[in-house]
């Protein structure tokens, strides 16, 4: 199969061959673990929003939610070890033609911890030249 790809690939790809790109996926632990995530984290070890009464209707998406799950030092620490991961395996990757990477960000039910941090890393990944979609399964589910 590997052959057949790389024999394809010569004939018809681009000059320059195709990057590694990303989805990056949120998740709520309580819904089940997504079965196709090449990667999944676990952020609830980051303080949760729930708790306060202010930003429980909220959700990762918004600007408070966002800044109280990825304004501290350790959560950025540990974007800048996902970050270090997915750039640690991406040549690999490529060059056993995989060009999809999933990475699945997981807190407790998905709207808060997971949703933030799912668009921190993402913000990153394209930093780094990775082209990357976003998607929040359980957002909106109560």
């Amino acid at each position: 199969m590997h052959d057949v790809r790389r024999k394809v690939e010569a004939a018809f790809a681009e000059a320059t061959p195709a990057d590694l790109s990303a989805t990056v996926l949120s998740f709520g632990f309580k819904y089940g673990i997504p079965v196709d995530a090449d990667f999944v984290v676990d952020v609830r070890f980051l303080a949760n929003p729930y708790w306060d009464v202010a930003l429980r209707p909220l959700t990762g998406l918004d600007a408070p939610v966002a800044e109280a799950v990825t304004g501290n030092p350790v959560a950025q620490h540990f974007y800048d070890l996902c970050q270090q991961v997915v750039e640690t395996v991406r040549e690999g990757f490529l060059a056993e033609g995989k060009r999809y990477v999933t990475i699945a960000v997981g807190c407790t039910g998905g709207k808060h911890r997971s949703v933030a941090s799912a668009e921190e890393l993402a913000r990153r990944l394209r930093t780094d030249g990775v082209q990357t979609l976003v998607v929040h399964r359980d957002l909106g589910r109560e």
